[in-house]
């Protein structure tokens, strides 16, 4: 992506960093471009592993036993909760749940650390609800916000999912409700990991709000501000697609990250592909600047690296949130492709040398996801081999 607006190397601490090695083999740029498709199929070999690692529990939608029950030495769920739940408030590893292909719909929360859940099939094994910002609650005391409509709420440290689909099945578009928004996931804890996992929804999908996160050959869906909140997150070979909201100029925004100002790192995209629903040409926004609560120390941070960008999207490619200003954030792109990688005063390129220090090792530090996943199993540290 060319570009007519460089950045000066003096931003702060948020480009003053130490540059780390590197972080294996990314692929180049024609896999880039293709990487990233919906629902990562793993190989039989890879799926042959996830049935025999070791596991502490199986839930399965179609078992009729007591919750809990030990057969062959695994408990026996039909509750992915009640598994979760079961998990000891002291555990110090992977704890590591099998979730048979199904519909689960439930309300989860995860509030033990080191839970690990491996699904059988992303696209087949499904977690889902239905509650949106605006939904009453049961009790009669309000509604849910923002928050509380979350379909998963992880508050455990060190929690980990694989071939995974977590969905906010809420109808927006024949909703009466006035606040729409509608969260399939929201992460509370430092240490998550998604392996070709999918998120599902439309306004306000997916969640990342503390700590670090890592997605990996993943699917992740919706309309406005899809992928928001404060955390330090890496976005690594997955497929970010926009829904069309029936809109000729403005079918919404990728991101509405609320970055710490004292954080140098938010939202990384490496090697990812951004796709929409047909007939979306110039009508979605990189992102926009949120300040929740409108607090001031937020100060947005998002970059998009080697990053193949369809028509969809805007040649401004970021755009303000209400007072706070996208010219006052964080916002860079590098080694943008495709159509919608697109010159623009609006939309600043790092150089080489700033691009090389950000890469997933100096945003997570101490930490190696990788390490986890391939502890788990060899398999998982690999590239995906199938297409979200």
């Amino acid at each position: 992506m060319k570009s007519k607006k460089s950045v000066p190397l003096a931003l702060g601490a948020f480009l003053l960093v130490t540059a780390a090695a590197p972080w294996g083999a990314l692929p180049d740029a024609a896999s880039a471009a293709s990487a990233g498709t919906e629902g990562a199929v793993f190989s039989a070999s890879t799926m042959k592993e996830q049935e025999q690692m070791t596991k502490q529990a199986i839930v399965d939608s179609s078992y009729q036993g007591t919750e809990g029950a030990v057969i062959d030495g695994v408990k026996q769920y039909r509750s992915v909760q009640k598994a979760i739940s079961d998990v000891p408030a002291d555990q110090a590893s992977p704890y590591v749940i099998y979730l048979k292909a199904g519909v689960y719909k439930e309300v989860l929360n995860v509030d033990k650390p080191y839970v690990t859940l491996v699904g059988e099939n992303a696209k087949r094994t499904v977690i889902t609800y239905d509650n949106a910002s605006g939904t009453p609650k049961p009790d009669g005391s309000g509604t849910y916000g923002t928050t509380g409509s979350a379909t998963v709420t992880v508050k455990g440290e060190n929690f980990t999912a694989v071939s995974v689909t977590f969905e906010n099945s809420f109808d927006e578009a024949n909703s009466p409700y006035q606040n729409k928004q509608a969260v399939a996931i929201k992460t509370q804890a430092d240490r998550a990991i998604f392996k070709d996992c999918r998120f599902i929804g439309n306004q306000d999908t997916l969640y990342p709000n503390l700590g670090r996160q890592y997605f990996v050959d993943s699917y992740i869906e919706g309309d406005v501000d899809f992928i928001f909140g404060a955390a330090t997150a890496v976005f690594e070979n997955s497929r970010i697609h926009s829904l069309d909201r029936g809109s000729d100029t403005n079918n919404g925004y990728i991101t509405a990250a609320s970055t710490l100002n004292s954080n140098p790192y938010g939202y990384l995209f490496i090697n990812c592909r951004l796709t929409s629903d047909p007939g979306m040409e110039g009508t979605v926004s990189l992102g926009r600047p949120w300040q929740p609560g409108g607090n001031t120390n937020a100060i947005a941070s998002v970059v998009f690296k080697h990053t193949h960008m369809g028509s969809h999207i805007t040649s401004t490619g970021w755009v303000d949130m209400g007072a706070s200003k996208a010219e006052n954030a964080r916002f860079f792109e590098y080694d943008s492709r495709g159509p919608g990688a697109l010159e623009s005063l609006t939309r600043p390129v790092l150089t080489k040398e700033q691009a090389d220090l950000h890469t997933p090792e100096a945003y997570f530090g101490d930490w190696d996801p990788k390490k986890v996943l391939e502890g788990l199993s060899p398999s998982f540290a690999n590239p995906s081999l199938g297409h979200h």
